[in-house]
């Protein structure tokens, strides 16, 4: 099943307007020298940071490779950067994600498991969804003995705006499969990641 969407019916004339009426908004004069080219920069941002709307994810695991010579043991990708959007506030989140699976007959290039957080990464998230989407993409896809997800993330929402606390940090974790059923597997996956027993079940 595709995460791809329709093309938007909203013109860029239209998206650069928006932008205009939110500076009127906020006290500004969009036709001050400063800011005569701001809704254009801020469409154009808006493209690269929800180009994951543009895509599926999932098709960066169609391609695999069978001959590992029977290796079934766990593969862990760590410290993926990435920035998403708050779905709630529009405002940043960045952090990292940690994901593992243990392979059944096929294994992934590794950049394609860094292409899957980035595809659902650029789009507006609440970090549980995303944290979620990821594991079941791999799952779905790869079919493997199972799948680990852990995302560490700071939201701007949070220190930017409201509470205003800084240097915290939101943990995320999805576990399938052997990771959800097998403690020892769960375990080393975590130590795998620097969180070996701080996170429980």
């Amino acid at each position: 099943m595709s995460d791809q969407r329709n093309p938007p019916d909203v013109s860029q004339e239209q998206a650069e307007d928006a932008v205009r009426i939110l500076l009127r908004w906020a006290g500004e004069d969009p036709s001050r020298e400063g800011l005569l080219d701001t809704p254009k920069r801020v469409v154009k941002a808006y493209r690269d940071w929800f180009s994951g709307y543009g895509e599926d994810p999932a098709d960066y695991l169609k391609r695999t490779f069978k001959e590992v010579e029977g290796y079934d043991e766990m593969v862990v990708l760590r410290d993926i950067e990435f920035e998403s959007h708050c779905e709630h506030h529009m405002a940043p989140i960045v952090g990292r994600a940690h994901v593992g699976y243990l392979p059944t007959n096929r294994v992934v290039g590794i950049s394609k498991l860094a292409r899957v957080v980035e595809g659902y990464a650029r789009r507006f998230q609440v970090q549980e969804k995303l944290t979620a989407q990821i594991a079941h993409c791999i799952q779905e896809n790869l079919h493997p003995a199972g799948v680990a997800v852990v995302v560490d993330a700071s939201h701007e929402c949070m220190t930017t705006r409201g509470v205003h606390k800084r240097g915290v940090s939101m943990v995320t974790s999805q576990m399938l499969g052997a990771f959800r059923d097998d403690a020892r597997t769960r375990a080393e996956f975590l130590e795998f990641i620097g969180l070996h027993g701080s996170m429980r079940r």
